[in-house]
């Protein structure tokens, strides 16, 4: 049975949540928003009307999660005083005290992902380390992991290139995670290196082998947001492309392969981006889909690089690291442990499985950004 300082607890947290979210704007902002979806030449332009009914549901979903809080706090208090009373058991109240709790640590974690870029949907991209076959699989085990992960969130993947490996595996893989809520702002958390330890089903001896991947996520930009592309320094290359075992084999050179130099705007440097793009036979298609991912990955060093400055400016936080080794998945020990949080679960099925939100959560309850900078 839950105490008294439980269920002070769960009422003090709904009502932050209520200033947190500021629910009387939002309400006026949603009504608002709403207004404008009923002027007579709404559907005229039906790409701005579809980004005003995004909006829209957008601010709507906050109000329902914050009533089903509120509404789960209020029958909690019920539950408790009708326990007194012998009108319910022990039970029911811990039920509902689990369900009042679940829903505020959701809302409390949304929350906490208050970058614009946090709402976006994300391109995932793993590339195999040094080790060959034992890598490239491995690399495939994560491609599935996050297929996973995405498929209990409710987002659509696809695949925009996939290399495969050359006994088993994939070399590397380009995704792109759409339609469900904060795919990036959830998933920038698995930015870096993954690295595995196993006795290798590859290996004659039966050695326990150490294998590494790196995962890169950049928010999937749309047209709303503003990315400048010098044509100037933009050339494509075009290929036959083809899939797993022989499937949706081109006779055209419908794959493109887009080159940009980027230019660092604080060092001068320059580098190549280069993107391939095999998503559908329809070269144009291809084109505007890498031209997407190209537009997302410069808006991603825009944003990194302003994080990089809001992380000087303020102190004594722990400073993240893009691209360093981030988590062991040690199969023989059952332990998946994240070095930057220090959670650990010893699940390793579960995680494998695409159960990763309480390493996504540790690693924001960590690294909390919610300010734009």
């Amino acid at each position: 049975m839950i105490t008294q300082e439980q269920l002070k607890d769960i009422q003090e947290r709904a009502e932050k949540l209520h200033h947190y979210l500021n629910i009387p704007q939002k309400q006026m902002e949603f009504e608002e928003e709403q207004l404008r979806t009923q002027a007579p030449d709404f559907w005229d332009d039906v790409k701005r009307a579809q980004e005003q009914m995004k909006k829209v549901k957008g601010i709507e979903k906050w109000l329902k999660d914050y009533k089903a809080v509120r509404m789960a706090a209020d029958e909690l208090q019920l539950a408790f005083d009708f326990y007194h009373d012998e009108m319910v058991t022990e039970e029911e109240v811990d039920d509902d005290y689990r369900k009042a709790l679940q829903l505020i640590e959701d809302l409390e974690l949304k929350n906490m992902l208050r970058q614009k870029e946090d709402p976006m949907d994300c391109v995932l991209k793993i590339n195999s380390g040094a080790g060959g076959t034992e890598s490239q699989d491995w690399a495939q085990m994560l491609m599935r992991m996050y297929m996973r992960w995405a498929e209990a969130h409710d987002h659509k993947v696809t695949v925009s290139n996939l290399q495969e490996g050359d006994e088993a595996g994939i070399k590397s893989v380009t995704m792109e995670i759409e339609g469900g809520e904060f795919a990036y702002g959830f998933l920038k958390s698995e930015n870096g290196v993954h690295r595995l330890v196993r006795v290798s089903p590859f290996n004659a001896q039966g050695k326990r082998m150490t294998s590494f991947a790196s995962v890169f996520v950049t928010p999937l930009v749309d047209d709303t947001i503003e990315v400048y592309v010098d044509p100037s320094k933009l050339s494509w290359d075009t290929f036959r492309s083809s899939g797993a075992g022989g499937q949706n084999v081109n006779k055209v050179e419908s794959g493109v392969r887009l080159r940009y130099w980027y230019t660092d705007p604080d060092t001068g440097e320059e580098e190549e981006i280069l993107i391939e793009n095999t998503e559908t036979r329809d070269q144009p298609k291809n084109k505007e889909r890498a031209l997407t991912l190209l537009r997302s990955q410069l808006y991603d060093r825009a944003m990194k690089k302003r994080l990089e400055a809001q992380a000087k400016i303020e102190a004594g936080k722990k400073k993240i690291e893009w691209g360093s080794q981030i988590r062991s998945y040690v199969f023989d020990d059952r332990r998946v442990k994240d070095h930057r949080t220090n959670y650990q679960t010893t699940d390793v099925d579960a995680v494998m499985n695409g159960h990763i939100d309480d390493f996504i959560k540790a690693y924001l309850m960590e690294f909390p950004v919610t300010e734009e900078g």
